[in-house]
């Protein structure tokens, strides 16, 4: 007996939207996987990844398809309305992980220069992004993750120095509204948590984000030089839980981080 096709959520991401479309005219034009790559230069396997949302593609591919399905060039329209500006909006490295992002049960973060990027507001990230405007609005789209509705919103645990609030990015205004958010976004999904000054701890080895998906699967992000790195090796996801977990013994309370938060606003940043 044939195994039934995995069910495709087509609202977890712009990858599994643009997939679960491919699927969907291969099967209305009658074709099965190997069929369709028969006749596009694309592995059989490939193409499952990309209808699973396992993989990104270029317009070529979404060329082909509407080529071989007779889709009136739906899939190339849907590509550019999908992915158009996503290399800009983000450096290669990092384009694949908004997506894990979105499918995303829970997400631990650990910033130690920077506040994250999807808890930034829109005035720091353009400091951050040298005004940048498609980067800055690829950046602060990212944020809807949190505050969606189907599928909910991942759980996301937060842990950054004090350090990072006392670092000036742009006019102390700025940095003010950007501390005042941070310590309101508290909610039972969002959690931030402050390691005070002079509390030693192992988080000096640069930014990391673990996401566990549906499933129990965990993807990492790690920055580095010259550039960031997705990883899922079971090895590396295990040493940066350990020391995510490590890292956070010596972080304060929510509760505790929000008043710390509030405090270093009225202190060091209120115009």
């Amino acid at each position: 007996m044939p195994q039934r096709p995995k069910r495709l959520t087509p609202s977890r991401g712009p990858l599994d939207l643009f997939g679960s479309e491919v699927r969907r005219y291969r099967q209305l034009a009658g074709l099965s996987l190997a069929q369709l790559a028969d006749q596009i230069p694309f592995a059989a396997s490939t193409i499952g990844d990309i209808e699973l949302g396992k993989s990104s593609c270029d317009r070529v591919f979404a060329e082909q398809c509407d080529q071989v399905l007779d889709t009136r060039e739906a899939l190339a329209h849907l590509h550019d309305g999908l992915f158009d500006g996503r290399s800009a909006a983000f450096p290669k490295w990092f384009e694949d992980w908004p997506n894990i992002e979105g499918q995303a049960e829970v997400l631990r973060i650990y910033e130690p220069f920077v506040v994250t990027g999807l808890l930034q507001t829109p005035s720091v990230a353009e400091m951050l992004l040298y005004g940048d405007q498609e980067k800055v609005a690829g950046r602060i789209e990212r944020q809807a993750v949190l505050t969606r509705e189907d599928p909910p919103p991942p759980r996301l645990i937060y842990v950054l120095p004090e350090r990072v609030l006392r670092s000036r990015i742009g006019t102390p205004s700025v940095m003010f509204t950007q501390l005042h958010h941070l310590a309101d976004v508290a909610s039972p999904t969002v959690s931030v948590q402050v390691i005070p000054d002079g509390e030693p701890h192992p988080g000096n080895s640069g930014a990391f984000m673990i996401a566990t998906l549906p499933g129990g699967e965990h993807v990492a992000y790690t920055e580095g030089e010259p550039h960031g790195t997705i990883r899922d090796g079971r090895a590396d996801i295990e040493k940066l839980f350990r020391r995510f977990t490590d890292i956070s013994t010596h972080a304060l309370p929510t509760s505790m981080s929000a008043a710390l938060i509030r405090e270093i606003a009225e202190e060091a940043w209120k115009p």
